[in-house]
């Protein structure tokens, strides 16, 4: 079967469970958590969740089809964004006094839904590359190389770039630096902490599909939307 139309028993799984726990997170950021030492949006707790099926598809299935899943929690994450923009807006019906409570969740402001977008972009698409390309230089071995090392690049891009684009200049900068060093330590113990777990599902899945892509000859252009 020609590569690209190979037909996959569980990518749509993955995808759908990527999707849901990007979209999930995002609403559950409105609120803050504080367990002493580590600060952070309650999101936090969901959205390494993304990162370790970033890992699963690129390490399984390869960079072009993560990257198809990478835009596919773009654009679903976009069109929440701004249908909770939209229905804010809209005038409330006659008895309905939630409104504000409205705003204060699901309300989100142009330069949070920014902050997100961009954030969520640079550091899923540095996290499937790193891991591709380390892939290919140990030839396949020792996954918890790749998997740890990406996510150490990945989420730290994503950490400092949506912290600084959304709260820059609202927040004091010792707290920003607290929200960067909390978030970033918390997401990237979650991967190490879920590595065993990810071997297992990686070998798993790598038997059942038939596939353990290498991206030899694959163009890592984020914008290139066609298979070759």
């Amino acid at each position: 079967m020609e590569e690209g139309r190979k037909n996959y028993k569980y990518l749509d799984i993955i995808t759908a469970f990527f999707v849901a726990v990007l979209l999930i997170s995002n609403i559950a950021s409105t609120k803050i958590l504080d367990f002493g030492f580590f600060t952070f949006d309650g999101g936090t707790l969901l959205f390494p969740l993304s990162y370790i099926f970033g890992d699963i598809l690129t390490e399984v299935y390869g960079y072009r089809r993560s990257r198809r899943v990478i835009w596919l929690g773009f654009g679903a994450a976009i069109l929440a964004s701004v249908v909770f923009i939209i229905v804010g807006k809209l005038p409330p019906a006659i008895g309905w006094e939630n409104q504000e409570a409205y705003d204060k969740i699901l309300g989100l402001t142009p330069r949070l839904v920014v902050a997100s977008l961009i954030a969520y972009f640079s550091g899923e698409f540095s996290n499937s590359f790193i891991l591709a390309k380390i892939k290919i230089w140990m030839r396949g071995r020792r996954l918890w190389v790749r998997t740890i090392g990406s996510t150490l690049v990945g989420e730290g891009v994503d950490t400092i770039l949506f912290i600084l684009i959304a709260f820059w200049g609202i927040l004091p900068g010792s707290l920003i630096l607290t929200l960067i060093i909390s978030n970033y330590l918390f997401k990237t113990g979650v991967e190490v902490l879920f590595t065993p777990a990810t071997y297992k599902i990686v070998k798993w899945l790598k038997r059942a599909e038939s596939e353990d892509y290498f991206d030899y000859e694959t163009n890592f252009n984020p914008f290139k939307f066609m298979p070759r």
